[in-house]
């Protein structure tokens, strides 16, 4: 029988807007930590950069509330959603809300803060504790033309209450930990964990000079010196953007593409704009411009449910995970390539900013587009970088910058830009189009969606998909990685290697995801291959390998060995406890204290998710999961029942229990949970065949081989189910129907 499942997370913190002194033996040593020193003292000399951020997306990330900040309709307008009517007014020269609070009750409360300006604007409520709450109902600030100048909900197809998770007073939209450090310049979170409060503070309120340059002081020392005097060639500044000094791109005639001058050397411009422009989680609380990125953040890879097989977008990613796709960013381009970075306008308007690089005879040409000019077919974007619409009203670019292919839509599923036009044709029509004019050969430059699809559809030829795609020097590194997260379930003798070698690869995202995909193999070689990864030169590697390893005895190290052991433990912990406003990082650390046989410490953390937030349910499936553990199965069942209550169209929740009740025995009870399991999660293979071996372990077998065989119509290629049908018709006697399942078996083995 299968074990509960563990749940682990990554904070994610998103971010609307883009926004170092390290000791070492060098002349650095001698500076002064250097300090924020504001944008008035940088407008002094940088006026002409200053005049072009106002006005910008970060400079009005976020604003005090006052007549000309506040876009919205505080003119007693109201807006009803879910059972509730809200209600927007002034009182005393105070922008207010009336609406419903943490207990559902209407109450009214004052708008503090603006945050965003276009195309919505929303808006920040003081609750106690220090917490700032965005609002869920926004301000439409576009046109009303283009159906804006409108109040409007975030979710409006879902009846979200007090007591759902996405309600604003919830965890999920607090300020503090979820938006600010994107929205404000030296954002200092300040969360005690002991008294459950927020004292955040900032330098500026929004996104200035700093915040991608970071704190000037010294860069100000080194202003005010005589010219023959500045000796620091980073002129002061832990920052220096000079990646682009020097470069041009050189068209070539035959290619109608340019090419760079020199080859790009470092990643600190991308990583300055990473550092809110990525679905990430932060693992330190001690960030500022030109720190390494995966020393502080750990970015998503392209996981299910977060983009598609292809790796075009599908949940709110940002640019980072997209851009770092694309052929252009391989050729060197930088984010200041297409965008002014001040004033955040693309160097030119349409598809001028493409014929920056791209010969417009033959890329701006309906022999290359076969659309009417002015048309969304001939628009580059479109077509290129398609958008989806997020926040209802908010169209995000796909940054991949990838060819259509309808092609991969007709095998695999995912979408593709010639039908986001044209929704009244289908995929197959799209096809045809596209071959007739290119040919058989668009393939574009990400060529790993069949492998990442075999691997997400439980294909058993996957495995051997997946290594290719590591091989190859040409795929992308973060598709590398997210093949080398989803090999750990195909790993064989015949692919090992590839996670082998994985774990020395010159990226730091392709060892990461590497010492992840060890978290099954045996202890010995856990230890073998993740213990160097201990003292990687990067913490994000560092931490994984000290969680991988945390429930390995590790035996009598010697001294300098269980310094390292220690050091990478005690990053671990410090990650998480950087978020430890989180119920997720609390949950983290329960099952780093599980790992680690520290009982005591996995409980108290669990119950602090639980605190943080009561409708968390995987705090209470992994606190039961303890109590199991413990041989406490009293607990376990009532933790477990009490999760039922608050979420009752949870299937793990049905599924944990199942299993409970089967280790007690108690097989009826258990098949009744498993079987709510199966039918709340029907797109999970793994529930369903469960279900089925506990249907079989109480002689109902007709039943389990029903469900099985429902289930292989939508999991054809699951071994699990596959060899359960083979060994099910076999007792059964039913001989032919075993032998039938069993060349389907082995066909999927060859």
């Amino acid at each position: 029988m299968s074990p509960v499942k563990i749940f682990r997370y990554s904070h994610l913190t998103p971010g609307f807007a883009i926004f170092a002194l390290v000791l070492c033996l060098s002349p650095i040593q001698l500076q002064a930590a250097a300090e924020y020193v504001g944008r008035e003292t940088c407008e002094q000399c940088h006026a002409e950069q200053v005049k072009l951020w106002q006005g910008s997306h970060h400079d009005l990330a976020m604003q005090h509330v006052d007549e000309n900040t506040v876009l919205g309709d505080f003119s007693d307008a109201e807006f009803s959603y879910a059972g509730i009517t809200s209600k927007f007014y002034k009182k005393n020269n105070k922008f207010m809300v009336r609406t419903d609070g943490p207990d559902g009750a209407l109450q009214d409360y004052e708008i503090k803060y603006t945050f965003g300006v276009v195309p919505l604007q929303q808006y920040l409520i003081e609750l106690e504790g220090g917490r700032l709450q965005a609002l869920l109902i926004a301000w439409d600030s576009r046109d009303k033309s283009a159906g804006g100048q409108r109040w409007f909900h975030l979710y409006p197809d879902e009846k979200v209450t007090y007591t759902d998770e996405l309600h604003w007073t919830r965890v999920s939209f607090n300020w503090n930990g979820m938006c600010a450090e994107c929205h404000s310049t030296n954002l200092k979170k300040n969360y005690d964990s002991k008294t459950d409060t927020f004292k955040t503070s900032w330098s500026e309120i929004n996104v200035s000079c700093e915040a991608c340059h970071g704190p000037a002081s010294n860069h100000i020392s080194w202003a005010n010196k005589k010219p023959e005097a500045r000796s620091e060639a980073d002129k002061g500044l832990a920052l220096l953007f000079d990646e682009r000094d020097g470069v041009v791109w050189q068209m070539d005639a035959k290619k109608g593409s340019a090419d760079r001058s020199q080859k790009r050397q470092t990643e600190k411009e991308i990583e300055v704009c990473a550092q809110c422009h990525s679905r990430r989680g932060s693992i330190s609380d001690d960030y500022s411009p030109g720190k390494p990125f995966l020393d502080h953040y750990m970015p998503r890879l392209l996981d299910e449910g977060m983009y598609f097989a292809d790796g075009q977008i599908q949940d709110e990613v940002y640019v980072y995970g997209s851009f770092l796709q694309s052929k252009m960013y391989h050729k060197g381009v930088t984010c200041s390539d297409c965008h002014e970075p001040h004033s955040l306008r693309l160097r030119q308007e349409g598809n001028g900013v493409c014929l920056q690089c791209h010969a417009a005879e033959k890329f701006d040409s309906k022999k290359h587009h076969f659309h009417e000019s002015d048309t969304g077919g001939a628009s580059c974007a479109e077509c290129h970088m398609p958008p989806t619409d997020y926040m209802v009203v908010d169209p995000r670019h796909d940054h991949s910058m990838r060819i259509p292919r309808p092609d991969l839509s007709v095998t695999t599923g995912v979408p593709n830009a010639c039908n986001n036009c044209h929704k009244d044709k289908d995929a197959s029509w799209a096809l045809n189009k596209t071959s007739e004019w290119y040919g058989e050969s668009a393939a574009g430059f990400q060529k790993y969606t069949e492998a990442i699809h075999a691997a997400r559809t439980g294909d058993s030829r996957a495995g051997e998909s997946l290594a290719t795609q590591i091989r190859d020097a040409d795929t992308p590194d973060i598709a590398r990685a997210t093949s080398l997260s989803l090999l750990s379930s195909y790993l064989d003798q015949a692919n090992a290697a590839v996670l082998q070698a994985g774990l020395k690869d010159e990226n730091a995202l392709v060892r990461l995801a590497s010492v992840s995909a060890l978290e099954n193999l045996p202890a010995q070689i856990k230890v073998q291959w993740a213990y160097p990864l201990l003292s990687d030169e990067v913490r994000g590697v560092r931490i994984e390998a000290a969680r991988i390893l945390a429930s390995i005895p590790l035996g009598e190290l010697p001294e300098q060995q269980r310094k390292i052991v220690d050091s990478a433990t005690q990053e671990y912990i410090y990650s998480q406890t950087v978020n430890a406003d989180r119920p997720e990082s609390q949950l983290n650390l329960g099952n780093f204290y599980v790992a680690k046989q520290q009982f005591d410490k996995a409980k108290a953390a669990y119950q602090k998710s639980i605190e943080l937030d009561s409708s968390f349910i995987p705090a209470y499936i992994n606190l039961a999961d303890l109590y199991r553990i413990q041989k406490n199965d009293k607990d376990a069942n009532a933790i477990l029942e009490k999760a039922k209550q608050l979420s009752p169209d949870n299937a793990d929740v049905y599924y944990a229990l199942g299993l409970s009740l089967i280790r007690q025995h108690k097989n009826d009870k258990a098949v009744s949970e498993l079987k709510m399991a199966a039918e709340l999660a029907q797109d999970n293979a793994r529930y369903v065949y469960v279900y089925a071996v506990a249907l079989n372990s109480t002689g109902d077998s007709a039943g389990a081989i029903q469900q099985l065989q429902a289930a292989h119509q939508r999991f054809p290629a699951d071994v699990d189910i596959l060899s359960a049908l083979v060994s099910f018709h076999r007792d059964a006697g039913n001989q032919f129907a075993a032998e039938t399942y069993m060349k389907k078996l082995q066909k999927l083995d060859r």
